[in-house]
Parts: C-alpha cells; structure tokens; sequence
C-alpha cells in the first residue's frame, strides 16, 4: 500500500522557521520526484518545490526561492522542506506528492501551516 505522511505543520511567527517531513512507503522512492504543493483557503493548490529522483535535482516557486530549502534522504525514504522566513502568505496546508510518469502519481493527506503575522 502506497502512503505517504506529511509531518511538521504547525503555527510560527513571521519569520520564523518550520520544517516539513514526507515519509513515503510502498514504492520505490528513488525513482520518484518528490513535490510539495500547497492550498490556502479560497485558492487553487500551488506547487512549492519539488526534487527529481536520481539526479536530485530542484525546482522552487519563484517566491520561496532563498527562503525553502528541499531535500531528500533516500535511505530513509523521506523528503524535507525546510521552511525560513515564513510569511504570512505561506499560510496553507501543505500536501506531499509522489509522481513517477504518467500513471504514478501519490498524494499524502496534507499538514497545515499557519503563519501569523
């Protein structure tokens, strides 16, 4: 069974810091690019980041770019999201999402993050 927990969610202070955690189970993690998307209320669900499998590689939205730091431990088949200089606008619940072609594609159940100002 495919699962993936998001953990890590929680309130801070502008400014402040939070780190999220994906642990995946059920399929090969490696071969995965691992995303964080969010949705706040009233909005459509947004990607955040992402870390390609293999290579590493990462993508960030342009405005958490300098703030988010993505990554990855493949032996404990977990990616983090290391959030800093959290902003207001931040505020979301933050969903985990496991893709590898066109036909696998994982979603977690989503942790919140609120910001206040």
């Amino acid at each position: 069974e495919v699962q993936l927990v998001e953990s890590g969610g929680g309130l801070a202070q502008a400014g402040g810091s939070l780190r999220l955690s994906c642990a995946a189970s059920g399929f090969t993690f490696d071969d995965y690019t691992i995303g964080w998307f969010r949705q706040a209320p009233g909005k459509e669900r947004e990607g955040v980041s992402c870390i390609y499998g293999g290579d590493n590689t990462t993508y960030y939205k342009y405005s958490v770019q300098g703030r988010f730091t993505i990554s990855r431990d493949n032996a404990k088949n977990t990616v983090y999201l290391q959030m800093n200089m959290l902003k207001s606008e931040d505020t979301a619940v933050y969903y985990c999402n496991a893709r590898a072609g066109h036909s696998n594609d994982y979603w977690g159940q989503g942790t919140q993050v609120t910001v206040s100002s």
